[in-house]
């Protein structure tokens, strides 16, 4: 296994998204995705990057300060020194986030990482992407996100919930997409089924509005 990573960009801001929201966090955002989401707001990183080694990035994210460390994407698990990076980073003493598409096996991340793994919907032309046996590896620690464009992904994602009971084995997190999805039209139908889910708004976006890198 190589003991490098390809890079896109490392940077200090605050997690936007999920249960941690608004905690200074260190964005280790690694080069390359699997996916091609309609909606996707980091298309700059499946293709651009360095290769740096796994020891370099780590002094890199002491360097910048927070304890929290976010790793991110693209899709960080295409890159078979993913989860190497994910434990060293948990060995030097961080608290360690994941962000996964849903479509690669999670069970061989360390599992000191809390996950946030995606279910795509049908809005993001990727439905039918989740591995299915990321449903079982599911614990109490992770985050499943539903993005939604629509009224039509809002029903897939309700239908996924309940068929996977999911709310009973994690955080669930239903988060409009910027510019398609009002997010007041979104509160309502949770409000209107009772869903126990949390609405997650990119608040890097509201903080930094207008600006597409390093946020």
């Amino acid at each position: 296994m190589s003991d490098s990573v390809i890079v896109n960009e490392i940077y200090a801001s605050l997690q936007g998204e999920g249960g941690r929201a608004g905690r200074a966090c260190v964005i280790v955002r690694l080069t390359g995705c699997n996916l091609r989401c309609d909606w996707c707001d980091s298309t700059y990183a499946r293709e651009e990057g360095t290769e740096m080694p796994i020891s370099e990035v780590l002094e890199a994210v002491k360097e910048f300060g927070p304890n929290m460390v976010l790793v991110t994407g693209g899709e960080p698990l295409c890159q078979s020194s993913a989860p190497a990076l994910l434990r060293r980073l948990c060995e030097a003493g961080h608290e360690v986030l994941l962000e996964t598409n849903g479509s690669m096996d999670i069970t061989m991340v360390d599992e000191r990482v809390a996950r946030c793994v995606d279910v795509k919907c049908p809005g993001s032309g990727q439905a039918g992407s989740f591995l299915e046996s990321n449903f079982a590896a599911l614990a109490a620690g992770d985050e499943v996100k539903f993005v939604l464009a629509d009224r039509a992904d809002y029903e897939y994602a309700r239908e996924v919930i309940a068929a996977r009971g999911l709310t009973e084995r994690c955080e669930v997190i239903l988060s409009p997409v910027t510019a398609q999805l009002a997010p007041a039209a979104l509160a309502e139908w949770i409000l209107a089924d009772g869903l126990d889910v949390r609405l997650g708004l990119q608040l890097h976006k509201i903080i930094w509005p207008g600006r597409d890198r390093g946020v």
